[in-house]
């Protein structure tokens, strides 16, 4: 391959670096929406007619669309069911909310309508945007690519349409077209999408890279080894949705009780319908007596038993900054009994910063740490490479002016070089600009560079006229609440988190046991497919594992998990869709809160089920055995409804998330 290609300068365009265009469904675009959007409509403007006494023929055709724009679907939904011998919970909610308004209670038959229509809507969303988010990550491989021919001459061709063995060319600031090896040129490419490095990561001739990722600087001549088919990130993306397809989600426990307990009100409605009749009763007694059974035995109470808890601790997680999808999954979150943590982004912050300054004495006298790290921001400061803007951030920070430079030149992997108050200043990584010196300053620079690297910090060193006058340490900082996550995490759940991430092992290593994670637990080095098989290994031993993560890659481990939640302010529009939570603060410590507000909310559930059983067993005893006026049989049965869901409102109030916190220390 001419060599020439690789070195020509190129002009980045704001169109290379652009970040994927997104994909989002707006939300009255689905029918469910709608339907549902129109029911609520039409509620709220019969209810007032109601309650303030206008006539019959004013609130009636209101109710009677919102019996068809929100019933319709469900009652079809529950009718394609029946035919497949299953008795949809939403077919019977229907046939409720007929029976009431048959006996004249037409606005609580409407509001069942309304709850199951909205409800049904908002779990058509979240599906429709998370096959958005998945469907867009394909657009982070380029449409197309530079293939060179075997004469060097160029040609722009659709990625789809490459062959393992294919030579293209990645510019600065294109985005990688597919897997393949570097066999010409150097360059730095930001690979955080596949393994979630925090910085762009140094590539030269044998070393790997993958389709999707971002060329920060230098050509590469890339060979493609992978059909765009069998990518990383194809792989990310079949891996997402064949575990959001084949996810069974847990079932809320009130559902597992629904199907026999409907099923059951069924046939009794029938057997104290058809019974009396038997026995030679009149119709309109029977019929009437049937009624009220189906509106004392109906499963309104028990429906609200469940909701108003869940609902009330995802408002008041959302209050705190926890952003919980559906009912289902704050009822997942209490059942978790493992934790996966992804690094950087996570437990870390995501962004680098100097944590240390070196200096090195020279022909007997030495810079101190405010100078030096003037002096290197003074070089690094046109570069736009995430080590040398926070090299730039530290000194501005200190308040250090920063001196003027010429001369600047970047070298891919290495550093770089300027002209600063006279000197030459050069600033990069130690293995490259001390060249194995063995002259004093560079093997005392070597030593400190080896020792911060030890502790996990990336290390870079600063010369002066060719002379090591000090050593940065950078490194992505720890988030302050991590350790108190890590040790609440473990408190609820009987066992250490575990942490999961793409970095090095030995940045890994340090960063666990700072924050409290044991060896055994740190697995590090890992492509998106590597935490699944983590996560598969945990569930297939019985545990339902909670995965944290903020990155591309992070997302089928998300999606395979038993729950997941992402981080809200860096997480990914694929991370934030797949993920069963967003902590939209970024506030780690926020986790064991909510698993610890979702256990207290499943509690509350368990009552609701008991105070519920209670009145309906015993107004149907009442129906069943005497006679149990309707009017009283509507108060006890709307009573116990109230009585529910107050109970499962107590979640609202701030004092049961400050307990909830308190349940974790």
């Amino acid at each position: 391959m001419p060599s020439d290609l690789l070195q020509r300068p190129v002009r980045v365009t704001a169109a290379a670096s652009r970040t994927a265009p997104k994909r989002r469904t707006r939300v009255f675009a689905l029918a469910e929406a709608r339907w549902a959007a129109a029911a609520l409509v039409l509620f709220l403007i019969a209810l007032p007619l109601q309650l303030t006494g206008a006539p019959a023929w004013a609130s009636g055709p209101l109710y009677a669309a919102i019996y068809l724009t929100g019933g319709w679907e469900p009652a079809w939904s529950g009718l394609i069911a029946l035919r497949e011998k299953t008795l949809d919970v939403d077919l019977l909610m229907i046939v409720a909310a007929i029976g009431a308004a048959s006996i004249g209670q037409v606005m609580d038959g409407a509001l069942l309508i309304v709850i199951f229509a909205t409800s049904g809507a908002l779990e058509a969303l979240a599906t429709a945007r998370t096959q958005d988010a998945v469907r867009g990550l394909l657009d982070l491989a380029p449409a197309t690519a530079t293939r060179l021919a075997d004469d060097g001459s160029e040609e722009s061709v659709a990625t789809e349409d490459l062959v393992v063995g294919d030579t293209i060319l990645i510019r600065p600031g294109e985005r990688v077209g597919a897997d393949g090896r570097v066999v010409a040129g150097a360059g730095e490419v930001d690979q955080a999408t596949i393994t979630g490095e925090p910085l762009p990561v140094a590539k030269e001739t044998g070393d790997e890279v993958f389709a999707g990722t971002l060329n920060g600087t230098g050509a590469l001549g890339v060979q493609v080894e992978r059909d765009a088919s069998d990518s990383v990130v194809a792989r990310i993306v079949a891996m997402v949705e064949e575990a959001s397809g084949t996810k069974a989600p847990t079932q809320l426990f009130i559902e597992k009780v629904e199907q026999r307990y409907s099923l059951g009100m069924v046939l009794a409605t029938l057997a104290v319908f058809l019974g009396p009749l038997a026995f030679g009763a009149d119709l309109t007694g029977s019929l009437l007596r049937a009624m009220t059974f189906m509106i004392v035995a109906s499963p309104c109470a028990v429906v609200l038993a469940t909701m108003p808890p869940l609902l009330s601790a995802i408002a008041n997680a959302g209050r705190h900054g926890v952003l919980v999808k559906s009912a289902v999954v704050m009822e997942r979150l209490g059942q978790v009994d493992a934790v996966a943590l992804d690094k950087t982004g996570t437990l870390t912050e995501g962004t680098p910063r100097v944590t240390d300054i070196r200096t090195l004495p020279v022909h007997g006298s030495r810079l101190d740490e405010d100078s030096l790290l003037a002096l290197a921001a003074a070089a690094e400061r046109p570069s736009e490479h995430p080590l040398a803007r926070a090299v730039v951030d530290a000194a501005r920070t200190r308040g250090q002016a920063i001196a003027d430079m010429r001369d600047f030149t970047s070298a891919p992997g290495v550093g770089v070089t300027a002209t600063v108050d006279g000197h030459t200043i050069a600033v990069g990584a130690p293995a490259r600009l001390l060249d194995g010196s063995d002259d004093t300053a560079s093997v005392r620079a070597a030593e400190i560079a080896a020792d911060l690297e030890d502790y996990g910090r990336t290390a870079v060193v600063v010369l002066r006229d060719g002379v090591p006058v000090g050593v940065l340490g950078v490194a992505d900082r720890l988030r302050p609440d991590a350790a108190a996550t890590v040790a609440a995490l473990t408190t609820l759940t009987g066992s250490t988190p575990m942490l999961v991430t793409g970095d090095n092992p030995r940045a890994a290593a340090r960063l666990a046991a700072e924050v409290g994670i044991t060896g055994d637990e740190v697995h590090a080095g890992l492509l998106p497919q590597d935490k699944v098989d983590v996560v598969r290994r945990l569930e297939a031993r019985g545990r339902k594992v909670l995965v944290i993560g903020d990155g591309v890659n992070d997302a089928p481990a998300l999606a395979a998990a038993h729950t997941g939640i992402a981080m809200g302010r860096a997480g990914s529009d694929l991370a934030l869709e797949t993920a069963d939570a967003v902590i939209v603060r970024d506030e780690l410590v926020t986790v064991p809160t909510v698993v610890s507000l979702s256990r207290t909310a499943r509690r509350l559930v368990v009552q609701n089920l008991v105070i519920a059983a209670v009145f309906i067993s015993g107004l149907v005893v009442w129906d069943l055995a005497g006679h149990l006026p309707l009017p009283l049989g509507v108060l006890g049965h709307e009573g116990s409804t109230v009585i529910v869901g107050l109970n499962g409102l107590r979640l609202l109030r701030d004092a049961a998330w400050n307990r909830a916190a308190q349940d974790t220390r």
